[in-house]
């Protein structure tokens, strides 16, 4: 089911299912979202939780036992509760059930907020572990948007602008092992805080850029200004993706805690990267927005 939040003119449009981001619209009903057309990627904005990426053969190991987790989690697929507050605000929320707890093993619940102050999407994840262990897991997002937003325009005449002159040696993503590879590396950026977007990045599927200084990235046109602004003051990681070879119109934004298999990791889930744990009891929220520039 569809919800809309609308504020100073701008909307909103938010799907039940995995509270996934549908649509943002200015005043002027220009629209910056990827519009899910099946022709490239039928979503716009997954959730990814538990867990990011994929599994060593789609199984991970948690305190002796063996599991399968989807690719990218289960929570995106979930239909979920939510509570309106206004025009402007909902909350979704989902628990862990019986069947969340054959593929993992944790009680959790789960809630994430949207707050829209017109050019400023303001987006809170908050997680909570409701077992008497420890809880371990990933999150991050995968928003797409439009790229280019203009007729006229291509995607290469885009860039992504960090607020920072960045040095970042990125891991590789190996196709044919499907895991990342610490060992082979590419620098996308060196000394510099621009990235001139071309298709031929993503040959080798997603970008990734982990642990700089910049939280924040800009996806514009240099010449206009145009494009969006994300910050993401609680993850670790920046990823970006289009699909290979496709020459898709969008882009995703990909801020993560949490990757898919690197190649020097075990199968212990406890043991991969930027992993997240909660004590019983504990909750942690992470903060995500999205600012329009029009």
């Amino acid at each position: 089911m569809l919800l809309t939040l609308q504020n100073q003119g701008y909307t909103v449009a938010l799907e039940t299912v995995g509270a996934e981001l549908k649509s943002y619209k200015n005043e002027a009903g220009k629209e910056f979202v990827w519009n899910s057309d099946p022709k490239f990627w039928p979503r716009s904005s997954p959730l990814l939780f538990p867990s990011i990426g994929n599994l060593r053969n789609g199984k991970t190991i948690i305190n002796g036992q063996e599991y399968e987790i989807p690719k990218h989690g289960f929570v995106r697929d979930i239909d979920m509760g939510y509570q309106m507050e206004g025009d402007n605000k909902v909350t979704f929320s989902c628990q862990s059930n019986e069947e969340t707890l054959k593929c993992y093993p944790f009680r959790f619940r789960f809630q994430q907020t949207y707050e829209l102050d017109g050019t400023h999407l303001h987006i809170a994840y908050i997680i909570t572990n409701e077992d008497d262990k420890d809880m371990y897991y990933h999150i991050g997002a995968h928003p797409g948007f439009m790229c280019p937003l203009e007729e006229g325009e291509k995607f290469s005449d885009y860039i992504l602008k960090f607020p920072f002159a960045e040095t970042c040696d990125c891991p590789v993503y190996d196709l044919e092992n499907l895991q990342f590879d610490p060992a082979n590396t590419k620098r996308y950026l060196d000394n510099s805080d621009t990235l001139p977007l071309d298709y031929s990045l993503f040959d080798i599927d997603a970008v990734v850029f982990p642990h700089m200084k910049s939280k924040s990235v800009k996806l514009i046109h240099p010449v206009t200004g145009k494009g969006i602004q994300m910050d993401y003051p609680d993850f670790a990681t920046i990823a970006f993706w289009t699909p290979a070879n496709a020459q898709a119109p969008f882009l995703c934004l990909e801020p993560w805690n949490g990757a898919a298999i690197f190649a020097d990791e075990d199968d212990e889930f406890i043991h991969k990267r930027d992993i997240q744990i909660l004590k019983a009891g504990e909750s942690r929220t992470y903060r995500l927005s999205v600012h329009l520039l029009v």
